[in-house]
């Protein structure tokens, strides 16, 4: 039986990629957190109390990116195209704090090669706890459907 390897998804809650992967593990019952801007900021108004998160004292949003890199054990960034805004600030965080951290640019990897080079790096990294990053569903209305497929399959990936 293989083991388990992610106990834990991470995301700030923005829209987009971080909502995906919330909603991915909340619908397969896995465990799930991260921190948010003060006042559950989000694009599309605070995030709904459903999604237990943390609340941060402040409303920046870089705060909440760098906490959410820090707490957890390596992020992973999908994307269609080069890093830009949130997403790129992560990876910078993931750099200087000497984390973990996979891009995948789904125009270079679709999400089937993807999974395979994801999969070895979860495995090379030990990553028990992923945090989850990408671009806001307004800046990419597509990313909520591509993410929420790659992290549903990596949670049920390791289940069995």
């Amino acid at each position: 039986m293989q083991q388990l390897l992610i106990h834990k998804i991470v995301s700030g809650g923005q829209t987009g990629a971080d909502r995906a992967a919330l909603d991915a593990a909340v619908e397969l019952g896995r465990s799930y957190g991260g921190w948010l801007p003060k006042g559950r900021k989000t694009e599309d108004g605070p995030l709904p109390l459903r999604y237990k998160m943390q609340e941060m004292t402040s409303g920046d949003y870089r705060r909440r990116t760098e906490k959410n890199v820090v707490d957890s054990d390596g992020t992973l960034i999908i994307s269609h195209g080069a890093l830009t805004g949130g997403s790129l600030l992560t990876l910078k965080f993931a750099e200087k704090k000497k984390r973990p951290c996979l891009h995948i640019d789904c125009e270079l990897y679709p999400p089937d090669k993807a999974k395979p080079v994801i999969e070895q790096w979860l495995c090379q990294n030990a990553i028990r706890v992923l945090n989850v990053a990408g671009p806001r569903g307004s800046g990419d209305p597509v990313i909520y459907d591509v993410v929420k497929n790659i992290v549903s399959w990596l949670l049920q990936l390791q289940v069995g």
